[in-house]
């Protein structure tokens, strides 16, 4: 299991000697047990009206298409499907399901606490059918038919490296959306899971979350206009009794799916002109790709293109997913610490990594980068300069900068831990295990270290610059 793939469960003490910014004239207090947040600060308007031209595009669709397309060529953690050859070797494909995933030697546990046999862990190390990689296989496509996990093997067993933290499968890897293109490279022994790689993962899926189809027929249904994307965080398809597949299926933010073709008559039973028809892919009966119409209300968020890329439409869009519960690798029907910001950010167009590191790191982002801890001078100085939208990334984690209060930065993230001391000096555990608004500066690890004092890179999204 990849040691950073997904957001780092933080123990974090924020720490009420430190002086925190003093509230608002007019904010009421908010009960919630984060200290120096006030219950006006959990509105992005807040945020929004302490900017000056928080409309301003950052830079337009031309400027995010160059820059996707840089990131797509360069970024070793992403994938171009309609670059890879007509023929896969065993050697790139095994090389793909061996860097997903070690066999595991740490001590695992299932729900109940009990520890996971080394029985069960080799049948599910076995069912990779590693053994059954032909020398050399025709490159197959398929389109993702519903919000599907991604594992690190090809089992729905959940476990847990610490007894009673149930919130932590250390198999789920993330997830992928309906609509998104992958190639297939491998199946179980058992048949009921592929190895699949998409654009931004390479991971396992159950088999009927997948329909195959040719290359062309998947590679031009995610280029296909007119469209509507997903604005807000979540929103279902209409209930459809008619067609099951397609009833209340779960679409998250930046999901883009292509409008129907002739829905002037009834969709699944209903009257589709309050309604955005959208074609979404269907398995048939051999598993096959076919379409097929659903209705999306026209009162639920979606845009006919990615919205403009602004400040305001940054904190607007990050906010939309405040309260929502923390969830590992997309875990829940949710999403963790790098899905969120790479959803708030894709709503606007713009392409990130899946997973922190390989966000941190990306050669295609403007990034500074830091070596080491401390309270280093670089690190103050980069603190000092952050701007709203900016990514701030620790080992494991990363932030969105919202704005300042009397001069100290605050930021948006998801989080699983949290923990405040109290008057006396005793920690009080804050549960927040949530997208939540803090205070940037007082953050500590559960080992006493201040957040800020072992930031390894900031990312600000930047236009790529013409040669």
């Amino acid at each position: 299991m990849r040691s950073y793939a997904k957001c780092v469960v933080l123990a974090l003490l924020l720490v009420f000697a430190w002086p925190f910014p003093a509230p608002a004239a007019n904010a009421a207090h908010h009960d919630g047990g984060v200290p120096g947040v006030e219950s006006e600060y959990l509105s992005p308007q807040f945020w929004i009206a302490r900017l000056r031209h928080p409309d301003r595009v950052l830079f337009d669709a031309a400027d995010i298409a160059r820059r996707n397309a840089r990131m797509t060529r360069i970024d070793p953690s992403m994938h171009d499907l309609a670059s890879l050859p007509a023929q896969l070797p065993a050697m790139r494909v095994r090389g793909w399901i061996d860097a997903l995933a070690k066999p595991p030697t740490a001590a695992l546990f299932d729900d109940s606490g009990q520890r996971i046999q080394a029985s069960v862990l080799e049948a599910v190390l076995d069912n990779r059918h590693l053994d059954g990689i032909p020398a050399m296989q025709a490159t197959r496509y398929g389109l993702v038919v519903r919000r599907t996990a991604l594992r690190s093997f090809p089992s729905a067993l959940r476990v847990f490296s610490t007894i009673g933290d149930t919130d932590i499968d250390r198999f789920q890897e993330s997830a992928l959306f309906p609509g998104t293109p992958v190639v297939i490279a491998h199946r179980s022994r058992d048949r009921h899971w592929l190895f699949v790689i998409s654009p931004r993962y390479a991971a396992w899926v159950a088999n009927d979350a997948i329909a195959q189809g040719e290359r062309q027929q998947v590679l031009a249904y995610t280029a296909r206009r007119p469209y509507r994307m997903v604005t807000d965080a979540t929103l279902r398809t209409a209930f459809t009794p008619e067609a099951p597949a397609l009833s209340r299926l779960q679409l998250d933010m930046g999901v883009q799916l292509p409008l129907a073709a002739n829905t002037t008559d009834a969709v699944n039973g209903q009257n589709p002109y309050a309604s955005w028809a959208v074609e979404l892919p269907t398995r048939d009966a051999d598993g096959m790709l076919a379409f097929a119409p659903a209705l999306i209300a026209r009162t639920a968020g979606t845009a006919p293109a990615p919205l403009p890329l602004t400040r305001a439409n940054i904190l607007r869009q990050a906010f939309r997913f405040l309260g929502e519960r923390y969830g590992w690798g997309h875990d829940y029907e949710a999403r963790d610490c790098s899905g969120f910001v790479s959803e708030v950010y894709r709503s606007m167009g713009v392409l990130l990594p899946r997973n922190t590191s390989d966000q941190a790191r990306s050669p295609a982002l403007d990034r500074l980068h830091f070596d080491g801890e401390g309270a280093t001078p670089a690190r103050r100085a980069a603190i000092d300069q952050l701007q709203v939208g900016d990514l701030v990334y620790l080992p494991g984690h990363v932030v969105l900068v919202i704005g300042r209060v009397n001069g100290a930065p605050y930021v948006i993230h998801d989080i699983h831990g949290g923990n405040v001391r109290d008057a006396g000096g005793a920690l009080r555990p804050l549960h927040l295990n949530a997208v939540s608004v803090t205070p940037l500066m007082p953050l500590r690890f559960d080992d006493g270290t201040r957040f800020v004092d072992r930031i390894t890179d900031i990312v600000r999204i930047r236009p790529v610059e013409t040669p």
